[in-house]
């Protein structure tokens, strides 16, 4: 029986299109639902998040650096300011090409080629958002230029900033110092929000000791900027509204010196022309009255930003003005040190107040020949302690030094803070070296036991201040004071103060004492003060013109310091002698003698004489801080 098949079975197919339907409906709503989903996701549930991103493309978290603060003299007078000033400036995330942007700016002469490496590192170890300077101070007609050709430089612009301005210059560079262009060295140690936005730090003097009280905190503000990068014009409070909270900027700490204006520029005026260096201070409690190092420089050259021949007509100058002689400077001191080796001497039981020596001009070891010559060929006659002082008497102190010995000597001289660092607040300071038996054996350890060995004519030679001897104006200042006290000796500073310049609060720092001499009778200090006392007012006193006239007394002691031997055989002939090679005049003092109130030391390298060079340099000083003298206009 045959069998039929139909051709076509609709009842399959619809059962098939329907489960299709249903199966692509379903599909369809599923994936409806997760755009949905999605959709509810973004807009409802991550509606903050988002907003807070798209916030973010267009507002721009700019630093604001901090005003930093003003360096004062004692009475409050202005000697490191800020001046505002347009400087031209890149970040360096808003630039496509950073060296083709540098050459091109340096071919429009805003900035030196050869300062393209230096900012090119500035730029890379830095954060990406944070300016850099490129010309600290623009002048009108480069701010013109730059205007013209501004569209050519997307990232670059020129803002007004603060420019750290010294009025009084050169006469306080080296206490002071100054402020120079952040360096990649200077980025790796400092704090990198704090410094954001700034380009400049203090390199030398109280700007750098203080760095941290004078630099303040940096703030930031929000932009809101085009797809440029560039700040628009927003007058919308709802957009303003949803910018962040700015953070202010905290300024630096207003710094108050210990330095005495007038002091300090007439101090200068009496080195014009002159290599040396001159300290004043309070011997009560170690303020530093004044601080001169010459020939010097004007800091305001590297506030600004000065060329690279500029600079390097200041390093290679032979004159080395960079070259802070007040505190790194060291010198034989010469007959400086005579007052502080006969408080020795009578200490130790080397000498006494009766005890006379018959001076003849020169004077020798038993079973030597060798003669150890006295400033003066005729001799002295016969001296007691305070006419060795007062006249400057090499032979007297040639006889007693061995008496004394080489350590007694480093001894004595070490509490009075000759030889070591005074730890004044600066950054840079020498030592000094007052020498001794066992600083001999460890300098010339590994040599020849013979090259160890200390001789007493190195003994002799110390005792008038030359062989190893050496000091800088700084430790014969702070000498000086501690004589006039009797034996307190103070750290030297720079510093007694800040000021808050938001709230008015003055944290003032109180003197630091270090030490005292150590004196069994305190008749030897009448003696050593009184030979000073001579030294200025005596008849015979080898300062004693520049104590003439003089309203109050005053107590000093002149120095002479070789910068080369002369042969037993010859002559120091001053004329005859190349000025280079002339010897350096030296010059402590102190005054009112009953009550101090000012120490100095004048060093005059090759100035020849201590009494004639010196003495009236350090007298001028005094005159002008007791209230005697003219200060300068």
């Amino acid at each position: 029986m045959d069998l039929l098949s139909p051709i076509k079975d609709h009842h399959s197919e619809r059962r098939m299109f329907i489960a299709r339907v249903l199966l692509s409906s379903l599909i369809a709503v599923l994936l409806l639902g997760v755009v949905v989903a999605r959709l509810v996701q973004l807009q409802v549930l991550d509606h903050e998040y988002f907003a807070e991103r798209s916030q973010g493309n267009r507002v721009r978290i700019e630093p604001v650096p901090p005003i930093r603060g003003l360096i004062l003299d004692r009475r409050g007078r202005v000697l490191a300011e800020n001046y505002p000033a347009y400087q031209l400036e890149l970040i360096p995330e808003q630039l496509v090409d950073l060296d083709d942007t540098l050459t091109r700016l340096a071919a429009l002469e805003l900035i030196d080629a050869e300062d393209i490496p230096r900012i090119e590192a500035t730029a890379k170890a830095g954060p990406r958002f944070k300016p850099v300077t490129l010309n600290a101070r623009l002048t009108d007609a480069e701010i013109a230029n730059f205007a013209v050709e501004r569209p050519r430089f997307p990232g670059v612009d020129f803002r007004p900033r603060l420019v750290r301005h010294y009025p009084h210059g050169e006469a306080v560079a080296h206490a002071v110092g100054y402020v120079s262009a952040l360096t990649t060295e200077d980025l790796e140690e400092v704090e990198a929000a704090r410094y954001a936005g700034t380009s400049q730090s203090g390199k030398t003097g109280v700007e750098a000791n203080y760095e941290t009280d004078l630099h303040g905190y940096a703030g930031y503000r929000h932009l809101v900027t085009n797809a440029r990068g560039r700040q628009i014009a927003v007058d919308t409070r709802e957009v303003l509204d949803a910018l962040p909270v700015d953070a202010a900027a905290a300024p630096g700490d207003n710094v108050y010196t210990t330095l005495d204006l007038d002091l300090q520029l007439l101090a200068t005026k009496a080195l014009e022309g002159r290599r040396g260096a001159i300290v004043a201070m309070d011997p009560w409690n170690g303020d530093i009255l004044a601080m001169v190092s010459a020939p010097s420089f004007d800091p305001n050259q590297f506030a600004i930003g000065m060329t690279p021949d500029d600079y390097r007509s200041l390093t290679t100058d032979p004159e080395n003005p960079l070259y802070n002689r007040a505190v790194l400077g060291v010198y034989p001191p010469g007959s400086t040190i005579k007052p502080m080796l006969a408080l020795a001497a009578l200490e130790t039981g080397a000498t006494n107040l009766t005890r006379k020596t018959m001076c003849r001009g020169h004077f020798s070891l038993p079973n030597n020949t060798h003669r150890y010559r006295d400033w003066k060929p005729e001799g002295h006659g016969s001296v007691d302690i305070i006419e060795a002082i007062s006249q400057s008497c090499d032979v007297y102190f040639y006889e007693i030094a061995n008496d004394i010995g080489i350590d007694a000597m480093h001894h004595y001289l070490d509490q009075f803070g000759l030889g070591s660092k005074t730890n004044i607040d600066l950054r840079n300071e020498s030592n000094g070296l007052v020498p001794s038996t066992a600083w001999k054996r460890e300098r010339f350890k590994g040599r020849d036991p013979s090259e160890q060995r200390w001789y007493q004519g190195e003994t002799v030679i110390a005792s008038i201040g030359q062989g190893y001897m050496l000091a800088t104006p700084l430790q014969l200042a702070v000498a000086a004071a501690t004589t006039a006290t009797r034996g307190t000796r103070y750290q030297p500073r720079l510093v007694a103060a800040f000021d808050d310049p938001l709230d008015g609060q003055r944290r003032i720092l109180d003197p630091i004492r270090v030490g005292t001499v150590d004196v069994d009778n305190d008749v030897h200090w009448d003696t050593v003060i009184q030979s000073m006392h001579d030294v200025m007012h005596g008849l015979r006193g080898t300062a004693r013109e520049a104590g003439l006239d003089a309203e109050y007394v005053m107590a000093g002691k002149s120095g002479t310091a070789q910068v080369f031997s002369v042969a037993q055989e010859e002559e120091y002939n001053e004329e005859e002698i190349e000025e280079r090679l002339r010897d350096h005049a030296l010059f402590i003092s102190f005054a009112p003698i009953d009550n101090p109130q000012i120490a100095v030391a004048v060093i005059v390298e090759n100035g020849s004489s201590g009494s004639r060079v010196a003495a009236p340099i350090a007298r001028s000083l005094m005159d002008a801080y007791l209230g005697y003298g003219d200060a300068p206009q």
